[in-house]
């Protein structure tokens, strides 16, 4: 996924735990989007880091992926759901309608 975005033209940052995504988003490093599995090495969950990624910006737009069907999308406002087995083309097109939704509210 991060190397088909990344020829797609996006910087890609990877974690490899939910802990570790949390420390990249509160490095204060310049994040337009969040692509998170549900299911996470870790102790924290993918919920968990979108969470975390809204304390610091509220309308921080996410993209939400899970192959596991006992895992239900939760509706979570700038959000998106995708199940498994998806593509980088689906999240660039997923990813750009939440990025230019959230220009166009101001944010």
């Amino acid at each position: 996924m991060a190397s088909g975005l990344e020829e797609a033209g996006w910087a890609v940052l990877e974690a490899s735990t939910g802990e570790g995504a949390v420390e990249q988003l509160r490095n204060g490093f310049d994040i337009d989007l969040l692509v998170t599995d549900i299911q996470l090495a870790g102790q924290l969950s993918g919920w968990d880091v979108a969470k975390a990624a809204r304390e610091v910006r509220p309308d921080f737009p996410v993209i939400y992926t899970s192959g596991n069907p006992c895992n239900p999308s939760r509706q979570v406002q700038g959000g998106v759901f995708l199940s498994k087995p998806c593509n980088s083309f689906q999240v660039i097109e997923a990813g750009q309608k939440l990025i230019t939704s959230r220009r166009s509210k101001g944010g």
